[in-house]
């Protein structure tokens, strides 16, 4: 019987923005393993000593890419926390698992590959069992609370009818990266332009639908996606900038899948400066009708570091392969023995 402990971890870090230091802080902190690489391509983090960027770290030198590792006698897993998007992060991923390196990974659009990029999933599954390797996308958000979180709520019910899943989230005390990809601080006619580019979205909220409607069964016949501003009635501010009255201080994205049978599933992500109720919600309507509800919301930084950490042993456990949180066993806190 598996409890909440796991062999000690040799870990690999690729990425040291924001939310990497974080997550690298708290395995640290939490004494989950030994860090054996620091890697990072910015031209000014790399050859600097990783201490410097977080506190308790080992006297590593950060390395500008995966081929100046050194080869551990230990097998190495790598947390990747570089980008959002799966062709960007898809070159590093296979990198890695060519060298039978296990990854889990920030990466929103790994979370569920297929939607989106259906032949970067077929390789990164392939490559993943030619090298005995394990591969999976989490935080968060996309990751638990809007997906896996629903997912597991459902084992109490009979029917289901409809889901409903509402992120709404204060952005006043989170990193400035996320400030700005929520158009915080924008007029309207910028944060109109970013939003044709695809620069102002969250992502993964599409692929959090597909996987929750896909792990119970229910595949969707028609989705779709709208993303609108939130407009600060009164000026503001925020650690990014001032936001005058008019302008945008983040933004509302829905997620709506439907099927020819009536059932629906709809995803609700806001998240603004000033936001008066910040929460987690799920509702699963049917047989029984369930409510579960975080009041004051999760914190997203805290929670993706979490997450992160927390799936490794799932991970580890896992037969080799590219895997969403649905095809692992549930995560849970561990400790190192």
């Amino acid at each position: 019987m598996s409890n909440g402990s796991a062999p000690v971890v040799h870990l690999c870090h690729v990425g040291l923005g924001p939310m990497g230091r974080r997550i690298l802080g708290d395995f640290i902190r939490r004494g989950l393993g030994d860090v054996v690489a620091a890697i990072d391509s910015d031209p000014e983090l790399v050859g600097r000593r990783l201490p410097e960027f977080v506190p308790g770290a080992p006297d590593l030198e950060v390395l500008a890419s995966i081929d100046e590792m050194e080869p551990t006698r230990e097998r190495p897993i790598a947390l990747v926390t570089t980008c959002s998007d799966l062709p960007r992060c898809f070159e590093t991923f296979i990198d890695l698992l060519e060298r039978g390196v296990d990854l889990v990974s920030s990466c929103e659009e790994l979370l569920y590959p297929t939607l989106r990029h259906p032949r970067l999933a077929e390789e990164l599954d392939r490559v993943a069992h030619d090298n005995d390797c394990r591969i999976l996308g989490t935080g968060i958000n996309p990751g638990f609370l809007m997906d896996t979180m629903p997912l597991v709520a459902t084992a109490l019910s009979q029917r289901i009818d409809r889901i409903e899943v509402l992120r709404a989230q204060d952005a006043s005390t989170r990193r400035v990266p996320f400030q700005a990809k929520i158009g915080a601080t924008l007029d309207l006619e910028a944060f109109a332009a970013r939003q044709r580019d695809g620069s102002l979205r969250h992502v993964g909220l599409g692929e959090s639908l597909h996987l929750l409607a896909d792990a119970i069964g229910l595949p969707l016949d028609e989705w779709d996606e709208s993303l609108e501003p939130l407009i600060a009635t009164e000026a503001m501010t925020c650690d990014l900038g001032p936001i005058p009255a008019g302008h945008a201080r983040g933004v509302v994205q829905v997620a709506r899948g439907r099927r020819a049978d009536g059932r629906t599933i709809e995803l609700e992500f806001r998240a603004a400066i000033g936001e008066p109720h910040p929460m987690d919600r799920i509702r699963i309507l049917g047989e029984p009708d369930i409510e579960l509800a975080f009041r004051g919301g999760v914190h997203g930084d805290t929670g993706t570091s979490a997450v992160v950490l927390n799936a490794i042993p799932a991970l580890r456990a896992a037969p080799p392969g590219l895997h969403t949180m649905a095809t692992i066993r549930p995560c849970r806190w561990w400790q190192s023995v």
